[in-house]
């Protein structure tokens, strides 16, 4: 039987490569322009900030998009996992790259805001700084590391999506599942 998904693959694939590439182009483009025109450490804080605060919610979507697309996608291919194998591996492994990069995402929303209050010429946000102290040369570096990781990870998952797609070809298919089969039962030749 042949099904098609095309507005869930689309839902998942366009999401993912929103977040891959906002994120990218934020840690080379943003992040690189920032410290060119930024003149200072807290200037070049505040340009980098406020752009990456003007991604949030494209950034957000993007995410979400791409969730709804990858569950629609898991519940499609329920009986694919389940039966052809790697699938299931290769899923779970796609659940762990994605728990990532949520992750480093969140953390790295956390950082930026804590770094954006610090370097705020804002009396308001001056105060809620030191309200919350940080370690702002350390929150920095470490806004610079989990940055680069959501990339990175979501750049792991566009692989997998392309490992993914060759497992959907039919003869991957048929041997899958017969490998399957012959491992659950091994009197099978």
């Amino acid at each position: 039987m042949y099904e098609r998904s095309t507005l869930i693959r689309s839902l998942h694939d366009v999401g993912l490569a929103a977040w891959f590439g906002g994120s990218l182009m934020g840690a080379v483009g943003l992040n690189g322009a920032a410290e060119h025109e930024g003149g200072s450490q807290s200037a070049t804080d505040r340009i980098s900030s406020s752009g990456w605060a003007r991604w949030t919610p494209v950034n957000a979507a993007a995410i979400g998009t791409h969730l709804f697309g990858g569950g629609g996608l898991l519940a499609a291919n329920a009986g694919r996992v389940g039966a052809q194998r790697g699938v299931a591996g290769s899923s779970a492994v796609k659940a762990a790259l994605t728990a990532g990069a949520l992750a480093a995402t969140a953390y790295s929303g956390f950082l930026g805001r804590k770094v954006a209050l610090a370097s705020s010429t804002d009396p308001e946000d001056a105060e809620k700084a030191r309200e919350h102290p940080v370690d702002l040369d350390q929150a920095r570096q470490r806004l610079t590391w989990v940055q680069w990781a959501v990339p990175a990870l979501t750049g792991g998952l566009l692989v997998l999506n392309a490992l993914q797609g060759e497992q959907q070809r039919p003869a991957q298919q048929l041997l899958g599942t017969w490998r399957r089969a012959r491992a659950a039962a091994p009197f099978l030749p």
